[in-house]
This record gives C-alpha cells, sequence and structure tokens, in this order.
C-alpha cells in the first residue's frame, strides 16, 4: 500500500478495537491502554493506519509509548509524524520511552538518548529489573533499552 495522504488525529472512542489489534500486531505492551491518549493516523477511507501515546506514571514519569504502524503501512513516514506530533503536544520534559535495542537509532533521531539504571524513575526501574530476569540470554538488539528526552 502506497499511501499519498493520510490524518493523524486525536483516538476516538470507536477507534479502541483498531488500536488494540495494531498493538497486538506489533508485539507491544497492551497494558494500560487508554484511547484518550492515543494519536492516530487514518486513511483517507477512514482505516487506522498507526498509533502512538503518551503514557503517565504513578511516579510523575511520561512515556512515549505503544508506537506502532500497519505492516502494509510501514516505511512511509507514519510513524515518525505521530511521534512528532506527540513530541509537540506534550512539551513537558523529561520524557522516557522503551524499546528493543535496535530501535535505538530510531528514537535517537528525535533527541532521546540511553539512560543507565541508576538515571531512571522507579517505574523504569521495575520493568528493566524485570525484563533482566526474563531475558537474561536475549540477543542485544532484542533487549529493553530505556532512553530520556531532556
Amino acid at each position: 500500500m502506497r499511501l499519498a495522504e493520510y490524518t493523524i488525529r486525536a483516538a476516538r472512542k470507536e477507534d479502541f478495537p483498531a488500536i488494540r489489534s495494531l498493538i497486538r500486531e506489533g508485539q507491544i505492551n497492551p497494558f494500560d491502554l487508554n484511547w484518550r491518549r492515543f494519536l492516530v493516523a487514518v486513511s483517507p477511507d477512514g482505516e487506522l493506519l498507526g498509533c502512538g501515546q503518551i503514557k503517565f506514571h504513578a511516579d510523575g514519569s511520561r512515556e512515549l509509548a505503544s508506537i506502532t504502524v500497519k505492516g502494509s503501512a510501514r516505511a512511509q513516514g507514519i510513524a515518525r509524524t505521530i511521534i512528532e506530533e506527540l513530541l509537540r503536544q506534550q512539551a513537558a520534559r523529561p520524557l522516557y520511552l522503551m524499546c528493543r535495542g535496535a530501535l535505538g537509532a530510531l528514537y535517537h533521531k528525535f533527541g532521546f538518548r540511553p539512560i543507565e539504571y541508576q538515571e531512571m524513575p522507579p517505574y523504569f526501574q521495575r520493568i528493566s529489573r524485570l525484563e533482566r530476569l526474563l531475558n537474561r540470554r536475549g540477543n542485544p538488539g532484542e533487549r529493553l533499552l530505556v532512553m530520556r528526552l531532556d
């Protein structure tokens, strides 16, 4: 599918099943999905092509999360546009994200930098500890990377 255009807009309640489906397809953390926090990319005929959100954690940290694009619509700048719009709307810093290590270079383009465990807010420290326990022998490109944008 080659797209000439798409629209980025705030998600609507009726988008939630498609958001959840995209999250599953992208093998992304399916927890804490609140449609009210999402931006979506929509084709001219109304098909949901991609999504992303800013999550708010109990420790006060904010996370760029759930960035994914439908397989047939990838490599067309949709994820980049969603990220840019989320960053524009969420000016408060710092902003964190978690991704597979292989995706670090993508987020570096937006100003995110990898951080060490000691720099992480409590939420990300808990997730990082859990990932280390469950994925001790994992491929470095698949290991969890926590990044921060100041």
